[in-house]
């Protein structure tokens, strides 16, 4: 079978969701080599930074896109283009087009990514909770129809989402001989929050919360790796600042806060999780689309302490649906007016708002469990992850979500072939 020619259209060389999606999305296309003869368009997201580590995927991938520059230059076209965007920046630019997106983390997706997402042929999400969010998204229109007169009709008409959907979830990582990342940490126990500093994450109440618990203990600690938007010595001073001002409320807390700033490799973050004095993930996030630091925590036999809504339940809860992680109660509220986006986050949606008591109940228990050496069920479950989401079940489930190998059809070939009935 010809290979088909796929344009991977996405921010794959940036530090950001979006760019660990697009690279997923890659490395499930060249699983499948056989098939794809693949073409890459790299797109900058946001204000975030890019890659600047050399690695053989990094080469590969520099090559795959200059190979698109002459390939589009000298006129080519592709058989399937696969976006990793958000869907009011699909377009239609190939013979199929394939929408591949992180989704929303609120309660409501805006009737523009409907309509986009509805030009495509396939839409892929990260998640069962952005594919149930579209699912149940509906908007009151209408279509028109002129009459021969001249008089235009106006008939109601659901605004729904009809492209055929599928949620797939990232894969885990392995590394070999992970040694554990040097902090300088000088308390014992300590959680790490992995989260960018803006509204969503909710980093100001996940900071003042923890403090507020364990302010009168010598021997916890929270890590903060967090940046505003990229990992420059402006944006550390940005977020040393913003925490400093948040613990100005507690001038004679015993717990200690430590920023972790700047670019860190994939080994990197999770040589984090290994430490032996990183006792817990904390998130207490408003929604995700998945939860990819807190997926890499799970996987690594970290205990998670999260809000119990949105993306991360694909993983913090296991195949029977049971709650493997330290489970923050919440309320869903309208989303507030400084973290509506034009496009993206309706003012008409809302998202979940962690429960302070919960919160600090939830970190207490998790502190007492690992004290009591009772964290051991979460290395168990940390090996379940490790088979349910192994690359190769990942980069199947992905590929065969594109809908794009074509059947092999007896009867055609059959009739293709010159037989002769020999007497």
């Amino acid at each position: 079978m010809k290979k088909k020619t796929i344009l991977l259209r996405g921010p794959v060389l940036t530090r950001s969701g979006y760019g660990e999606q697009s690279r997923f999305a890659l490395r499930a296309l060249r699983s499948r080599e056989d098939l794809f003869d693949i073409y890459v368009h790299p797109l900058q997201w946001g204000n975030t930074g890019w890659l600047n580590e050399d690695s053989p995927e990094r080469r590969w991938i520099d090559n795959k896109v200059e190979k698109t520059i002459s390939y589009i230059q000298n006129g080519g076209t592709f058989d399937v283009s696969l976006q990793v965007t958000i869907p009011n920046e699909f377009e239609v630019i190939a013979e199929k087009n394939i929408g591949y997106t992180a989704g929303i983390e609120t309660t409501k997706v805006d009737h523009r990514w409907i309509q986009k997402a509805n030009e495509m042929d396939e839409l892929i999400l990260v998640s069962n909770h952005s594919k149930n969010i579209f699912e149940n998204t509906t908007y009151d229109g209408y279509i028109e129809n002129t009459l021969p007169d001249g008089t235009v009709e106006r008939h109601p008409q659901k605004i729904v989402t009809t492209v055929p959907m599928h949620a797939v979830n990232y894969p885990v990582k392995t590394y070999e001989n992970l040694q554990p990342l040097d902090m300088n940490l000088s308390t014992k126990y300590n959680f790490i929050c992995v989260a960018q500093f803006g509204p969503r994450k909710n980093l100001v109440d996940t900071i003042r919360w923890f403090v507020d618990e364990f302010k009168d203990e010598e021997d916890v600690g929270l890590i903060v790796k967090t940046n505003v938007a990229k990992n420059c010595l402006v944006d550390r001073e940005t977020c040393e600042g913003r925490i400093r001002g948040i613990l100005q409320e507690w001038p004679e807390k015993k717990c200690k806060v430590y920023l972790l700033h700047g670019d860190f490799t994939d080994r990197e973050m999770h040589e984090i999780y290994v430490h032996e004095n990183v006792s817990a993930a904390l998130s207490l996030t408003h929604g995700e689309g998945f939860g990819l630091p807190l997926f890499e925590a799970a996987y690594t036999g970290v205990p998670v302490i999260a809000t119990a809504w949105s993306g991360q339940l694909d993983f913090l809860c296991d195949e029977d649906g049971k709650e493997r992680f330290y489970a923050v109660s919440f309320d869903m509220v309208q989303v507030p007016e400084h973290a509506v986006w034009e496009g993206v986050i309706t003012k008409d949606s809302m998202w979940a708002y962690p429960r302070e008591q919960s919160a600090k109940t939830m970190m207490r228990e998790c502190l007492n469990d690992i004290k009591e050496n009772a964290s051991e069920k979460h290395c168990e479950y940390a090996a379940e992850l490790m088979e349910r989401f192994s690359e190769e079940k990942m980069y199947k489930q992905f590929v065969d979500a594109m809908n794009v190998e074509e059947s092999f059809d007896v009867e055609s070939w059959l009739d293709d072939l010159d037989i002769q009935e020999v007497l």
